[in-house]
Formats: structure tokens, sequence, C-alpha cells
């Protein structure tokens, strides 16, 4: 990952020294495992837990001459060990420590994206409250359509969010499990034993099955649910990005102190968060197609899948640890303009009650065709001749004779609107 999107937790975690350090702990707890059950001398095994050791600049340089990482790394251990290093990698294959840390790596990472998503889930939660009852008109098609609220929205995106808490719980599950299964997945040099206990050791379960890799489809399904999280961020990201347009101008990112919007125009704030937000959600979707991708392997093993695993699980676990902690930042922040919803919202002049004019008039007895038009010519008439929506159902007869001027009041009555959105909260909040 460059560094612009890096974030110091998923360094540690992704860094080449934390790889080859659970290497060596697989290696270790292995031998340890067997010298309990006597396979090999107990002497051997605690000299291999005081010396085993590395030097990540030596493990490089013996890869230039091997061309085979877990080699290099073996043959550098062996130099810190001695003799008793026969002992270690016996019955193993590259895969069974490969795999395996990577599956410790996956989880670690997952823990970390899901602090970060729980904290903006905060985040959203006490702005949706905030601004559960703060009214602004809703959009379908990107055009005025009925009222609701900027809070609705929000929670909205709560929701979408919970549902990738869920998602993210489930794939870390499905990742956290780790082999020792030899070159093609038999266990005919280790006990399956060895196995059980070692993964006992690292917090990891046990592959019921596997090749000499993991399968694929745990490892597309993690991705997959960091991409399906960026893009719930994404749909938020563009949200915002509507909202801010000097046009709509109801919401307005952050805008710190010494901030400059543009190179040219001195007077431009732009959504460049969210703008970044959603280039970063097509990457995530791009590595999780990747991830699918790798899970038909040839036969029991090949590598076409290592060296996209080695870009796509690092960088994909950084941009959304990133874009969470981005966004938080920027819903926290969010500057809502409550004054200039409720200007957007009376641009139509009242016609964002239409349907409730119209369902009033068919609890009135009048046939939905009949209605319609009723209303729809009502509502020509505001974009005819600028007049407001309620003055010219008040001055259309038939409308005045089924609903009066109480009953038409009452459809431009916010309240009812208020209730069932407050029952909305209710139920969201609870199910979760």
């Amino acid at each position: 990952m460059i560094a612009r999107y890096e974030t110091p937790e998923m360094r540690a975690v992704w860094a080449n020294r934390r790889k080859l350090e659970i290497w060596q702990e697989i290696e270790v707890l292995v031998c340890e495992v067997r010298a309990e059950r006597g396979e090999m001398p107990v002497e051997a095994a605690r000299v291999i837990r005081e010396k085993a050791d590395f030097d990540e600049a030596r493990v490089l340089e013996i890869e230039e001459t091997v061309h085979h990482d877990v080699i290099a790394f073996l043959t550098n251990m062996a130099e810190f060990i001695g003799p008793e290093s026969r002992f270690v990698h016996e019955g193993m294959t590259s895969s069974d420590l490969g795999d395996t840390a990577f599956a410790m790596q996956m989880k670690e990472s997952g823990e970390i994206i899901r602090g970060a998503l729980i904290t903006l889930l905060d985040t959203v939660k006490a702005r949706a409250l905030e601004h559960k009852f703060t009214p602004m008109v809703g959009r379908s098609h990107g055009i005025h359509a009925e009222p609701t609220t900027f809070g609705l929205k929000l929670m909205v995106y709560w929701a979408a969010l919970r549902r990738g808490l869920k998602r993210l719980d489930a794939a870390i599950e499905d990742v956290t499990v780790g082999q020792i299964s030899g070159a093609v997945g038999t266990m005919v040099h280790l006990d399956p034993e060895v196995e059980a206990e070692t993964m006992k050791r690292l917090g990891l379960a046990v592959a019921p099955v596997a090749t000499q890799v993991l399968q694929r489809d745990r490892h597309a399904g993690f991705l997959t649910s960091l991409a399906l999280i960026g893009a719930t961020l994404e749909q938020m990201a563009v949200e915002i990005r509507n909202l801010q347009r000097t046009d709509v101008h109801e919401v307005e990112e952050p805008f710190a102190k010494g901030q400059k919007g543009s190179s040219a125009m001195p007077h431009k704030k732009n959504p460049i968060i969210s703008e970044r937000i959603t280039g970063m959600a097509r990457v995530l979707r791009g590595y999780a197609h990747t991830a699918m991708e790798n899970v038909a392997l040839w036969h029991e093993r090949d590598i076409s899948h290592s060296g996209a695993e080695r870009i796509i699980f690092p960088d994909g676990c950084h941009l959304l640890h990133y874009m969470l902690n981005k966004m938080n930042w920027l819903i926290g922040g969010l500057v809502v303009f409550p004054e200039r919803m409720i200007e957007n919202m009376g641009r139509v002049k009242g016609m964002v009650f239409s349907q409730t004019v119209l369902l009033a008039l068919v609890r009135a007895e009048v046939s939905r065709e009949d209605a319609y038009a009723a209303v729809q010519r009502c509502a020509m008439r505001v974009w005819d001749e600028d007049v407001e929506f309620l003055e010219a159902l008040r001055t259309d007869e038939f409308v005045l004779e089924k609903l009066g001027a109480d009953g038409l009041a009452r459809c431009f009555d916010f309240a009812h609107h208020q209730r069932n959105i407050d029952h909305i909260f209710e139920r969201t909040l609870n199910q979760a």
C-alpha cells in the first residue's frame, strides 16, 4: 500500500516481519507438540524454542539464490538454531506455513476493521438521532418526491453498515482456520492430532479438509465482505457529494482552517473525501473479483493465486480501514443546513404532498383514476402558473368539495411523517 493510504495498524499486521514471526511460531509450536507426543526429543524442541530467530535481510539474500521464500526462511532459521533444525518443518509443506499465517493476518486485520466499523456505526447512529426529525425533500430519479428526514437517510446507512458487520463477522470466522496437511492434504507424514493441537495454540480452527492449500472460497468471501462494506461507504459518499452540490447545498464536508479547494478557483469547497472513498470502493470491488478468480486452482495446488493475494489482501484491508476512518471523520464533522433543506423542499411549492392529497381523495370515495387526474391537474398549474400547490387545490372546485379546506390543510401536516419515522427508528434499532 502506498504511504498516502496506509494506516499504522494495518502496516503492522501486513509487514513482512510480522509474517515471518508467525511462520517461526508455527514451526516452533509444531516441534513442541511433536515433542510432547514423543515424536522428537524434548531437548531438541527446547533448543528450537530458545534459538529460533531470523534476519529479514538474510532471508531476502537467500531468496535471491533459491527463489523460494519459505526455503529461504527455513535456511536462515536453521543458521540460528543449529543441528536441531533438522526437526523443523518435518512432514510439512510451504502452504502449511503460508496459509496458516495468512489466516492469522486476515483475522487480525478483520478485527481492526471491525473496530473501525463499530466506531463509524456509533457516529452514524448519533447523527441519525440528532437529525431524526430534520425535514428534507426525498428524491427519486433525482426529482423531488415526498418529504423525508436527514436522520432517516442516515439510519438507512446505519442499517446497511450493521449488515456489513454481520457479514464481516461471518467472514472472519470462515478464514480463521489453519492447516498442517502436507503436500497434497493427506497428512501422511504428520498425525492429525499435531495439526489440531497446533491450531488450538494459535487460536485457529482446523480446516476439516484441504488440499495442499486452504480453499480460496474462504478468502474470496472475506474480501467480498470488505468490498460490500466499501460499497455502502460509497453509497454514503455519493449522496454526500450530491447534497453538497452548489445548487443543492444541504450538507457540506468539514473544511479545515487553511484548507484550499482548488488551485485555480479560491471559492471552491470540494467534497474530496467523498470522492476519494467513491474511487477506493471501485478498487475494493476489483480486488473481490480477483479473489473469486483465485478459487479455481489446478489439481491440489498451483500458485496462480499467490502473487495476486500479496497485493489484494494487504491493500484491501488497508483501503477499507482508511475508508472507515475517513468516513467516520466526515460524518462526525458533517455540516448540515436544515434551513436550506426547507428552502429546497419549498421550491416545488408544496407538490411533495401530492400523494397525500391523492390518497385523501381516494378515502373520500373518489376513484383512483379521477383522484389522480384532479391532483395532476392542480400540479400542472403549479408548474405552468407558478402558484402554490395548496392554492391550486383550494381553487379546484372538485378537490375542495371532496376534502374541504380543513381536510386539505391536514394533507400538508408533517406530523404524521414524524410519527412513522419514530416507529422506523425504533424498529431498526431494536432489530439490531
